[in-house]
């Protein structure tokens, strides 16, 4: 974890007063210390200094976005973050999810459902250090594509390709089982966690990415293919 003892560090960017005041209140009551930012250029200051172990993201934010803001920490670090919207849009919550956003939440919550996401992110942050389940599995091959969960490093088409933890896992996931069908909700436990409180909306965007990358056709995947119904399968024969 980061400074101040084991307190785990929560950075709230948000630009509401009273919001933040009341998350301040319930966050530290619950065992976390926090981090303010009141605008996008502040969170990513604060966030270089502070190196907190999860951020709470608010969408709309004066001067940089939160969507940017998602984007600029997911170059240089894999921290969980939880974007909050208060429109609650469809598009609001996928772009969140494309830019690299762990969960989404949409205001007003209750502090409990907070909390519980937020407990469950750092856990899933705490087994990511140590790799979790991947470790020592060794390297997947299949067609053009590798993948070496040790390294974590992924090859695609003879280029080395950086991914996004979360896209990481869900692509060894893929790979280490390919030929047979992963289910939806089997995906989801193996690689968000079975305390995950989200949608399977968040599989579909991560599904969509990791096709943008190595698929030959995006629109048309050849590799990562969905079944109807059920979820998705790597198919054996790579492309």
């Amino acid at each position: 974890m980061s400074i101040n003892n084991s307190l785990p560090t929560i950075l709230i960017v948000d630009d509401e007063e009273s919001f933040i005041e009341a998350l301040q209140v319930g966050l530290k009551r619950e065992g976390f210390r926090i981090e303010v930012a009141r605008d996008g250029a502040e969170a990513l200051a604060v966030f270089d200094a502070v190196k907190p172990d999860a951020v709470l993201l608010d969408v709309m934010l004066p001067k940089v976005g939160g969507t940017d803001v998602c984007r600029e920490i997911r170059k240089k670090s894999s921290v969980p973050i939880i974007m909050v919207s208060a429109k609650g849009s469809e598009i609001d919550t996928v772009v969140g999810l494309e830019v690299g956003a762990d969960d989404y939440i949409v205001k007003p919550y209750r502090l409990r459902e907070l909390v519980a996401r937020l407990r469950a992110a750092l856990r899933r942050g705490e087994l990511s250090k140590s790799d979790g389940d991947l470790v020592g599995v060794g390297t997947v091959a299949i067609g053009a594509v590798s993948i070496d969960p040790e390294q974590h490093v992924v090859t695609i088409r003879g280029e080395v390709t950086k991914l996004p933890l979360k896209e990481f896992e869900l692509l060894y996931m893929l790979m280490a089982n390919a030929g047979r069908v992963m289910t939806r909700e089997t995906l989801i436990d193996r690689v968000w966690g079975t305390d995950y409180f989200g949608d399977t909306k968040t599989l579909d965007v991560h599904i969509k990415r990791l096709r943008a990358k190595i698929e030959k056709e995006p629109a048309d995947p050849q590799l990562v293919v969905t079944i109807r119904g059920l979820g998705y399968k790597y198919e054996k024969i790579g492309v």
